[in-house]
């Protein structure tokens, strides 16, 4: 049984609601599963508890208030449930390594600092490229405002597309000998704003010819429109004469999405993999030559 479309689900549920009271009793209730049950299954999909999610995605928006906004930090901390502002300093340190006003003096100059970088060398991220149909018509780069975890994620974004048919990626390719016929596992967060065609992870398994062996790009359960950061996982097969292992973010037509904590790992063969089997399309044998019918 995957679990996946219930996390989502109960993802969506956390992120709407993490100015509110979130207990683990009343999130598995939300999910329908005993307390127990719930934990498990979120800690095996997501790699930390409920609770310990809940905990950083609140840090991770005080961060983000810290620096565009003007509030105060005692309510930033009451605004994301902390008891004190002495528990959001020891929880928020923990996180970043400063306290939340250190924090905010100290990274509020460094971002006044990004913000005069030119754009063009903004859109340079250490091992992506950007790939597709029309990849002129769209920028990648690095977003320090916007982000699930830490202080950044990346980006790909429309400019200039003049239709849903053009498409671009933000990829990267590695060797996969050390992976040969092994199942693997990409996984992560992303959120999309405003996306008219469609956009999601994507991963190709391809031989020394260049021929695809597997493939997903979640095709079959696109991100359209607005939403909130969520997770998301691509499950293939290596198979012993793959040679290329390639991924990345698809985003067609227009919009603009984020993606962030990206994670690559081999899983067992319990885990369903989601290729698109494009063989189920193959008729059994040639039909209507002489078009009457």
């Amino acid at each position: 049984m995957s679990y996946n479309p219930i996390i989502q689900k109960t993802i969506e549920h956390i992120e709407k609601n993490l100015h509110e009271a979130l207990s683990l009793e009343s999130i598995a209730q939300f999910a329908g599963f005993s307390k127990y049950h719930f934990h498990r299954i979120f800690q095996k999909e997501i790699g930390v508890t409920a609770s310990e999610y809940i905990r950083y995605r609140r840090i991770a928006n005080s961060a983000n208030m810290l620096l565009y906004s003007g509030e105060k930090i005692i309510d930033i901390a009451v605004y994301y449930r902390f008891e004190s502002q002495e528990s959001f300093t020891r929880s928020f340190k923990k996180y970043y390594q400063l306290p939340p006003g250190k924090y905010r003096k100290f990274m509020s100059k460094l971002t006044l600092q990004r913000e005069e970088v030119v754009l063009k060398n903004e859109q340079l991220v250490k091992g992506w490229q950007l790939s597709g149909s029309h990849p002129f018509n769209y920028e990648m780069g690095i977003d320090h405002e916007i982000f699930h975890k830490g202080n950044a994620s990346g980006f790909l974004k429309s400019v200039s597309v003049q239709s849903q048919g053009e498409f671009a990626t933000m990829m990267q390719q590695f060797k996969a000998e050390k992976h040969l016929g092994k199942r693997v596992k990409l996984s992560g967060f992303i959120k999309s704003k405003d996306v008219d065609g469609f956009c999601g992870f994507w991963m190709r398994i391809d031989d020394a010819l260049g021929d695809v062996l597997q493939f997903d790009n979640m095709g079959n359960r696109p991100i359209v429109g607005d939403t909130e950061w969520n997770h998301y996982h691509i499950v293939l097969d290596v198979p012993e004469n793959s040679t290329v292992i390639a991924f990345g973010v698809l985003l067609s037509g227009n919009g603009h999405v984020w993606i962030d904590e990206l994670k690559f790992e081999e899983v067992d063969n319990g885990t369903p993999t989601t290729n698109i089997d494009f063989t189920g399309d193959l008729l059994d044998e040639p039909t209507n030559l002489s078009f009457e019918e």
